[in-house]
């Protein structure tokens, strides 16, 4: 019961993480196309400066929740998957490092390098994110060791590619409609037209990824086990017809929301299509790493049940407020503070 408690928050913290770093990620990855000018890039920049790092805090709980409670997977993805995870640890830091240093010279060349730092260093982990999800989804070459008999290129298959073009697109989106909240005027207009373009695009590619994912994955497996599970679904595919109808509207916030929970519905399908695997093989079922040989013992994992229940509700409270706080758009005069990006 434990081990099933602690793979439903392990699902859980990773669909928050996408969610809320997915909208950062989308609007480093789109400051080329959208920001036509210094005054633009500044206030893409601002949209996401309160949020950005807290953000990020939700991926360090999912990695820790894998540390913690399911040791053997940890071990397993990180020994498998080392060569992507290094290379978005290092997206990661050249985010942070550009948001960082760019407005610390006064020098168009200067702030030219950073702003590219920071689109490679969002546009890498939403791709990275996503081609390791779908092989995930997919199952991993892993032999009876847990050994991942494989190497990068092994995850750059049709189905990994796809799962990373999802990911970019989805947070692409989630970074318009973000904009379109914490921005005004022209860049407002064009982060609005740019969603507005991308629900198409987005609807057709999410359609491919579900014929592929009946082709390379087992996840529906548990769905036809249990037929009442597919109200999971109901959740991405009502928040993607509603978010057209809110955009068409203008109502940001409640586009943003819809996108939200579009990310989180699609993470949580595919979690719990995993079931009771964490890292599925592609070898044979029999190597797959599940909850039941990779869990921590009773007692740990007990205890971490009770710290998880009273700090995630603290950590939540607090960005709530964070976002209520700096809610508001990103004028002229907030660009002009000292702490300005």
């Amino acid at each position: 019961m434990l081990e099933t408690i602690w793979f439903l928050l392990w699902g859980v913290l990773w669909a928050v993480y996408f969610v809320l770093d997915g909208y950062d990620l989308g609007i480093g990855t789109l400051v080329p196309f959208l920001g036509k000018s210094d005054t633009d890039r500044r206030v893409m920049f601002n949209a996401m400066g309160p949020f950005w790092d807290g953000n990020e805090v939700w991926l360090i709980t999912a990695g820790g929740v894998t540390f913690a409670a399911f040791p053997k997977a940890y071990a397993v993805m990180f020994s498998g998957l080392y060569t992507p995870l290094m290379l978005l640890l290092f997206a990661l830091i050249v985010r942070g490092v550009s948001l960082e240093f760019r407005h610390q010279v006064d020098s168009p060349a200067w702030r030219r390098v950073w702003d590219w730092g920071a689109t490679i260093g969002s546009f890498l982990p939403a791709l990275l994110l996503g081609v390791a999800f779908a092989n995930i989804f997919m199952g991993l070459p892993l032999d009876e060791n847990g050994v991942f008999q494989g190497n990068l290129l092994t995850l750059l298959n049709p189905y990994g590619l796809a799962g990373g073009v999802l990911f970019v697109l989805l947070f692409v989106m989630h970074g318009a409609l973000w904009l379109t909240i914490k921005s005004e005027g022209d860049l407002q207009q064009r982060a609005a037209g740019l969603a507005r373009k991308l629900w198409p695009v987005l609807v057709a590619l999410i359609g491919v990824f579900v014929v592929l994912t009946v082709i390379y994955t087992n996840l529906l497996a548990n769905y036809l086990l249990n037929p009442l599970m597919l109200v999971l679904l109901a959740i991405p595919v009502l928040a993607l017809v509603l978010m057209r109808q809110q955009i068409g509207k203008q109502h940001w916030w409640t586009a943003w929301g819809l996108s939200a929970a579009l990310i989180a519905g699609l993470t949580l399908f595919g979690v719990v299509g995993l079931y009771p695997a964490l890292l599925p093989s592609s070898i044979s079922p029999d190597y797959s790493i599940t909850i039941a040989n990779a869990a921590s013992s009773t007692l740990t994992l007990s205890i971490m049940l009770g710290v998880t229940l009273v700090f995630i509700p603290i950590v939540a409270a607090y960005q709530f407020w964070l976002y209520r706080t700096f809610s508001h758009k990103v004028t002229e005069k907030e660009l002009a503070q000292d702490g300005a990006y």
